[in-house]
């Protein structure tokens, strides 16, 4: 056994642990909904040379020292394993120390440690109760070292804090407020002692992106109801809360409920099922107050606002954007406004679904770091934004949690424990296709040699499943949510789930190889290389019944043999042939779900169908990646249509207007449309092969490599196309033209022109 499988067998982490001194404490006690205080004083006495703070939460928690928060993040530490890990920040706070005594302040929510997640007899939380730990250190100039740690000597409180969820919102008082509790002077002796809480996390550094306010709205449009409610418009579906500055009498309580889309003009909150996703501010009647919660978030576009005490103006009313902060990298525009608007749409989503993990969905009882939405999405997310240590951190907590089931990857990460864990073809194989694209992507070889052992693990129990190779057995959710599915059976799909399991198998076995190749795991590549080979074989067998025909005759069949070499590329031709005839069969419209949407395109374009790629690709009838776009969607739906034509939400219990998987088409307007594409790992090679399309006049895509800045522009004058690029310092450009012709370039701009093809 190699050291990679002895971790996976384990389940052991793949970090180095902190090695930690500080208790966690809480509130005796302490209701799991209800944020707290806590607060210690310590004096002072000296010139400091330095201050570090280092504190972690099993929860989420900001520190302030005399009254200013350490820094600007919010919702630390995030989401991670909580069985194995909490992230760990270490934040220099010299500044923030003054002579004599100084007030250490926390204030701490639950958020996903306290969530209710599952559903119904499964639901149940992670944690009794948020707690806190922390250590200051405090070096004086003379050599001196004072080091403060949480123990049971600090004092808390649940002041205003009347209960704060991720699904049901944020609810305060701010008559209960206690104003100065975080300064020095103030008397706590009403407050409590805190308590020991067990069960913390092994803290480990924090090396993934912070969360932080990344975007504000200004009000859109204020709407009245056909039923009379104020509703506020901030024309943009996004992820954050609400930011309100409100004058009126104490005891006046303002409440805010948020939605994604209205439903005949009124606020459509069906779709959140049970969360509540309303948050509420009773006023202490001081005089001008600005409130903003601070403990959960909400997807949404529209908010309905109530209570307010005397003449509403919207100027006192922001929409504040939470998330991941995560550095842009990619940029693609065309002369196509709704192509651009999907594509804004893309982005919109993939902002909204990177709070901490990479979740299916931000508005509803849901949040839910699901393998299958990130196993289709990478290459897109990695292209639009630095994923490298935001999916690194998150494959971490991947092998920690299939290390606890026998190498099965649970269809959730981090997964409730209260939760089934289903191992299922497309969501599992996020253990060999991430790790993958991230590896292509940033050419960075750590993170196959961190994941090998769970690329393999994931692998070997596919096999372990399978009847001679064809995976028959379990649950699975196939190509989840192919249009053709009935509203209450998403699953219910045309390829046959052996068909598209099989396939996976074959393509995870494909991957790890190729990782254990170029780590110089010899012998364990070949076992999957093996593994493979036998996989295509029983394949065959089993579901090409004659040359260009499978057992499913559906678009994600072919598209799925195309595009993971089911079959010898001389072969291919034939299925991508009757891909095309079921396009045109379809009337251009799009019959993929999940698993099919990401790759149809490129199993048309490899066998030379252009046409079927234009029509497909730019279709706005239902379904089809634009249909959601002329029905004025500002994120990727859920479904294709989510909202049925007459402005009615489709009746499924299902639905949401924010979810990237079909978002996945982003990575084709990338590679080809504008066309540029890594030909080497970390893009040390560009490839250069714009496809343009005749409904297009250009295209363009940038990308921040590394080196520099990659850009291609390609724009169509009078029977010529003519292509703009450049290649960053040290990178080479492999070019390939619309008309065939092929180059190579070096660093710097190049402009090239090729007849075009589509001109007659």
């Amino acid at each position: 056994m190699t050291e990679t499988d002895a971790i996976a067998a384990e389940g052991r982490p793949h970090h180095q642990a902190t090695a930690w001194g500080a208790l966690a404490v809480g509130m005796a006690g302490g209701d799991p909904d209800q944020p707290i205080l806590l607060r210690t004083t310590l004096d002072v006495g000296g010139e400091v040379s330095s201050a570090t703070l280092r504190a972690t939460a099993l929860g989420a928690y900001q520190v302030a020292i005399n009254g200013t928060d350490v820094d600007d993040q919010v919702f630390k530490p995030g989401w991670t394993a909580y069985h194995a890990r909490v992230g760990l920040e270490t934040t220099d706070v010299t500044g923030l120390l003054t002579s004599g005594e100084n007030v250490l302040a926390v204030r701490l929510g639950g958020m996903w440690a306290t969530e209710t997640f599952g559903w119904r007899e499964q639901a149940a939380r992670l944690a009794d109760q948020p707690s806190f730990s922390a250590e200051l250190v405090i070096d004086y100039a003379d050599g001196r070292q004072h080091v403060v740690r949480t123990d049971t000597t600090w004092r808390t409180s649940t002041a205003e804090y009347l209960s704060a969820t991720l699904y049901q919102g944020e609810h305060v008082d701010a008559r209960k407020a206690q104003p100065g509790w975080d300064r020095s002077g103030f008397d706590d002796s009403s407050w409590t002692t805190v308590v020991e809480v067990p069960g913390l996390p092994q803290p480990v550094d924090r090396t993934w992106p912070a969360m932080r306010r990344t975007g504000e709205f200004a009000v859109a449009e204020v709407i009245t109801t056909p039923s009379g409610k104020t509703v506020l418009d901030f024309g943009q579906n996004l992820v954050g809360r609400l930011r309100i500055t409100v004058r009126g009498d104490a005891g006046t309580t303002v409440t805010l409920r948020h939605a994604e889309v209205l439903e005949h003009g009124e606020l459509g909150t069906r779709p959140l099922r049970r969360a509540a996703a309303t948050d509420s501010y009773t006023l202490a009647g001081t005089g001008e107050e600005t409130y903003e919660p601070e403990f959960t978030f909400h997807g949404f576009r529209y908010a309905e606002i109530s209570g307010w005490p005397g003449t509403f103006d919207p100027v006192d009313v922001t929409a504040v954007v939470v998330g991941s902060d995560l550095r842009r990298t990619g940029w693609f525009t065309s002369s196509h406004e709704l192509l651009n608007r999907l594509h804004e749409n893309v982005v919109w989503g993939m902002r909204g679904n990177f709070v901490s993990v990479p979740t299916d969905c931000p508005q509803r009882d849901e949040r839910l770091g699901w393998t299958g939405d990130i196993e289709v999405f990478s290459p897109t997310a990695s292209f639009l934004f630095d994923t490298s240590d935001f999916l690194s951190s998150w494959l971490v907590d991947l092998a920690l949690e299939q290390g606890l089931h026998d190498g099965e990857v649970p269809q959730v990460i981090p997964h409730p424990p209260m939760m089934a864990v289903r191992g299922t073809a497309a969501w599992g194989d996020a253990a060999t296709v991430v790790p993958t694209v991230l590896y292509e992507r940033f050419g960075d070889e750590q993170v196959l040699r961190d994941q090998l052992a769970s690329m393999a693990a994931w692998n070997r129990w596919q096999v372990g499943r399978a009847d001679d190779f064809i995976w028959r057995q379990d649950f699975q959710y196939g190509d989840w949510l192919d249009p053709a599915a009935p509203p209450d059976k998403p699953g219910d799909v045309r390829t046959e789930h052996p068909l598209t399991a099989t396939a996976y198998l074959i393509r995870s076995a494909d991957l790890t190889a190729r990782a254990a190749r170029l780590l110089g795991e010899d012998t364990l590549a070949e076992e999957f290389d093996g593994y493979a080979a036998k996989g295509r074989a029983a394949f065959r067998q089993r579901f090409i019944t004659s040359p260009g025909r499978l057992t499913s005759d559906a678009q994600t069949a072919y598209a799925l043999v195309i595009m993971f070499d089911l079959v010898p590329a001389e072969e291919q031709q034939a299925y991508g042939d009757r891909l095309a005839e079921l396009v045109a069969a379809e009337g251009d419209r799009i019959g993929t779900g999940f698993v099919g949407t990401p790759i149809v395109l490129d199993a048309l374009d490899r066998t030379g169908h252009h046409d079927e790629i234009q029509r497909l690709l730019l279709q706005t009838e239902n379904p089809s990646w634009l249909y959601p776009v002329t029905m004025g969607a500002t994120t990727i739906w859920e479904r294709w249509d989510s909202m049925l034509p007459d402005g009615t939400i489709n009746p499924g219990n299902m639905t949401s207007f924010n979810h990237y998987a079909f978002g996945a088409v982003a990575d084709y307007l990338h590679r080809r449309v504008a066309g540029l594409a890594p030909a080497a790992p970390g893009y040390t090679k560009i490839r250069f092969a714009p496809l343009p399309l005749p409904a297009l006049d250009f295209a363009e895509a940038r990308y921040l490599t590394s080196a520099g800045e990659a850009k291609i522009r390609w724009e169509r004058t009078d029977g010529t196309i003519t292509v703009a690029i450049d290649v960053p310092d040290g990178v080479t450009g492999e070019v390939v033209l619309p008309d065939g012709t092929t180059s190579e370039v070096g660093s710097g701009h190049h402009e090239l022109t090729s007849a075009d093809p589509y001109a007659a």
